[in-house]
């Protein structure tokens, strides 16, 4: 069984139709990079997935059961601009990731917890690239290091599936290839299921193990919202890449289990 399952999903704003006819199925572990012209959909699908919107028609299953209707865990999300605490530093921005689910009245945790808490915070922290401005604000911080404590924020959650919206569309050409790194080494190091809405084919080529391709296959120049996009084209890309990604996963369980 497919890890997400997505049936006949229509998505209409009163007479707009935005997507229509949309199936597919996805693995775990795969990375979903999604393409198409601008207005053709691809954030609106990534909004249901992350349940901020419910869809018109069909169903999205995760595990075989219903989508929660609204975003959980089990979810996490980058955006293009930074979706980080701009009241918090960058230590406490990724540990507020631990703290929350931990204690969801307070929002906070005390003594060693809280200790705990921001420990693993700084390691998440070292693996992006930032331990040496934890004490910092994000308006202290350079673009691209904003995008990468929002990664960071992302990756603490755990989630299961990982959702980016255009997450290096504002950064330079040099930043968004050490970007390009980090997430694949991120990603190379959990379970997470990715999909990733880009402008950049070659982004989404370099990226991903599918490339999804949103487009419009109906028109009518009388009536230009009657139709939806939908999946023109699913390839299949870096095949290799995600097979030897299972097997060191498969390798380092053997291990655990062995010591």
């Amino acid at each position: 069984m497919s890890f997400i399952t997505i049936k006949n999903i229509w998505q209409e704003y009163g007479d707009h139709v935005v997507l229509e006819r949309i199936n597919l199925q996805v693995q775990a572990g795969e990375f979903c990079s999604m393409v198409g012209a601008s207005g053709c959909g691809k954030s609106t699908f990534l909004r249901l997935l992350l349940g901020q919107e419910r869809a018109t028609r069909g169903e999205i299953l995760l595990d075989g059961v219903p989508l929660n209707a609204e975003p959980d865990r089990s979810r996490g999300v980058v955006f293009q601009r930074y979706s980080v605490f701009p009241h918090l530093n960058v230590l406490d921005n990724v540990a507020v990731g631990f703290e929350l689910p931990a204690s969801p009245l307070f929002g906070r945790l005390f003594g060693q917890r809280k200790r705990a808490a921001r420990e693993r915070a700084a390691g998440m922290l070292e693996k992006v690239g930032l331990s040496h401005v934890l004490s910092h604000y994000p308006a202290q911080l350079s673009g691209g290091m904003q995008q990468r404590l929002a990664i960071a924020q992302a990756f603490v959650m755990q989630p299961r599936v990982l959702l980016l919206d255009e997450p290096f569309g504002a950064l330079d050409p040099g930043i968004r290839k050490d970007m390009h790194a980090l997430l694949l080494q991120l990603w190379g190091e959990t379970k997470m299921t990715v999909f990733m809405v880009t402008h950049d084919l070659p982004e989404g080529f370099n990226l991903g193990t599918r490339l999804l391709v949103f487009d419009k296959l109906r028109h009518d120049p009388q009536a230009p919202n009657a139709y939806g996009a939908g999946i023109t084209y699913d390839i299949p890309l870096n095949e290799t890449r995600l097979s030897e990604m299972l097997a060191a996963r498969a390798d380092h369980h053997l291990h655990s289990l062995r010591s």
